[in-house]
């Protein structure tokens, strides 16, 4: 069994259809999407509909599908409206008026019912799983062992706009999750498009850009205190930027390794 993680698809269908082409995700296999499946690209309901057939998937909500929550709840708020719309809200709401009803509603449920965040072991590390980050400073094990109850009770301290907006206050400042042999929980977070890093922190892997200057994954943090280990992973590749700037990223967690595949003219 491996564990995937994917993010901040918004909208790309054929992109991420190529990128699951290449992993082929098994029935044993658990896949988590961290949100902002949904906006600006061409076919945000196409995203939700591949993304929830996925075997053993398990979807956090991001801040775009919480804004169009909003949106939906409150159509005659100007504010509401607004906020969805500038942030490329009209290819979610076009795609939901072409679905039918039946589908449209089970959708916006299914999106109202998602969680803000997880929790995964994969090769005997865990992972904390979350749309934006977490801020930092939450409660650690008294024992300095972590378990699945000790990293329930730091996500429990968390607030659902942390988990869904937080950005330079989590990617400037180390977890403090890791200990100096490099011990302890990562944080995968997307929300964050990698090459607005740049102006973030200067303790990234790899440049933000790839040799085809499209925005990649990168590992965030490693330090001495760290035992030299990245406590925090951008895998918002910057898709939502379209063709010529971002792609869609899967990373399996058990070993680290990448698939990427660059959004293309069109799609």
């Amino acid at each position: 069994m491996s564990t995937y993680v994917f993010s901040d698809v918004h909208g790309h269908r054929a992109t991420l259809e190529r990128v699951l082409e290449r992993v082929s995700p098994g029935a044993d296999d658990v896949v988590f999407c961290l949100g902002d499946m949904i906006d600006r690209g061409p076919d945000p309901v196409g995203v939700m509909r591949v993304t929830r057939s996925l075997p053993n998937v398990r979807v956090l909500k991001g801040n775009h599908e919480d804004l169009m929550l909003d949106g939906l709840d409150h159509k005659d708020d100007a504010v509401s409206q607004a906020n969805w719309a500038i942030n490329g809200g009209m290819s979610t709401l076009t795609g939901l008026e072409g679905a039918s009803d039946d589908e449209a509603s089970e959708l916006i449920d299914w999106v109202r019912s998602l969680p803000l965040s997880a929790h995964v072991e994969a090769a005997g590390r865990y992972y904390i799983l979350a749309h934006a980050g977490i801020r930092p400073g939450g409660p650690l094990p008294a024992d300095g062992v972590w378990s699945d109850s000790a990293l329930d009770a730091l996500l429990g301290e968390q607030t659902p706009d942390d988990l869904l907006w937080i950005r330079d206050e989590f990617w400037s400042v180390s977890t403090g999750l890791l200990n100096e042999r490099g011990e302890g929980p990562i944080v995968v977070a997307g929300h964050t498009p990698t090459p607005y890093l740049a102006s973030m922190t200067d303790e990234i892997d790899r440049p933000v850009r790839n040799d085809d200057d499209i925005a990649q994954m990168v590992r965030v943090g490693a330090c001495d205190a760290t035992g030299g280990v990245a406590d925090r992973w951008d895998i918002d590749s910057g898709a939502a930027g379209g063709a010529g700037f971002g792609q869609v990223t899967m990373v399996r967690l058990d070993d680290g390794e990448e698939f990427a595949e660059p959004v293309r003219d069109g799609e």
